[in-house]
């Protein structure tokens, strides 16, 4: 029973973890990693762009923390905050999962310069 005793709590340089709370930094990281590839991504391109990755990683942090906030904290602020944008999340995701090719020729991607 006792080595069950460090999922309960642990202390980290003077911070309490608990698996709620490492449920909503997991998600805090998924999160913030969204930018990073937005970033990457866009470098690559040499232009502005948003690949499919930041809708995947905006999802899963989102319902990551609003997880933590809804059922642990008890949070109104945070579960609005992060359950608001959540539809937009998701509905971009199931356009990429759906929708194959454009509909119209101005949605084709550019050809290489």
């Amino acid at each position: 029973m006792n080595s069950l005793q460090f999922l309960a709590e642990t202390h980290v340089f003077g911070i309490v973890l608990h698996p709620w709370k490492i449920v909503g930094l997991s998600g805090s990281v998924v999160f913030g990693l969204r930018f990073l590839l937005q970033w990457i991504a866009s470098e690559r391109a040499r232009k502005s762009v948003i690949p499919f990755g930041f809708w995947e990683c905006s999802a899963l942090g989102s319902l990551l923390m609003l997880s933590y906030f809804a059922i642990y904290q008890r949070d109104s602020v945070g579960v609005l905050s992060t359950a608001m944008p959540l539809p937009i999340y998701l509905r971009n995701l199931y356009f990429r999962y759906t929708h194959k090719h454009p509909k119209h020729v101005g949605s084709e991607p550019r050809p290489a310069e």
